[in-house]
């Protein structure tokens, strides 16, 4: 972990180029070592259950509101049954460039949500982290 803030970090957008912007700024200032994309939130679902019987999760989600198949407070609650194979030093933040105070409010109301970041990704963001 040279001089990595993180071992790694897990994108689940539908954005193309929001991952892209997102990626390179996490690896610009080599804030984790591994970043991973999904860009499903259905396979993300999938891809935590399976790196959470192997050992191998994330120490950070960053996990889009805004999705077509489904958002990001949809995903949250697929993730509630399985909550007790994450650790509980895991970090979600929620992205989206939405201000929609409801939004914000059911952030704050999940207890699996560590925080809300507008988008796109900021050095300012990442060093509050």
């Amino acid at each position: 972990m040279d001089n990595f803030k993180y071992k790694s970090v897990l994108l689940i957008d539908d954005s193309y180029v929001d991952n892209l912007i997102n990626s390179k700024i996490i690896e610009s200032l080599h804030f984790a070592d591994e970043v991973k994309i999904i860009n499903s939130p259905f396979e993300a679902i999938n891809y935590l259950k399976d790196a959470a019987r192997t050992g191998e999760l994330p120490d950070i989600i960053f996990l889009d509101i805004r999705m077509p198949a489904m958002n990001g407070f949809e995903f949250m609650n697929k993730l509630e049954p399985i909550k007790h194979l994450l650790p509980s030093n895991l970090k979600i933040y929620m992205l989206s460039s939405s201000l929609d105070p409801s939004d914000l409010r059911k952030v704050k109301e999940n207890n699996l949500v560590t925080n809300f970041i507008g988008k796109p990704l900021t050095a300012r963001a990442l060093e509050e982290i």
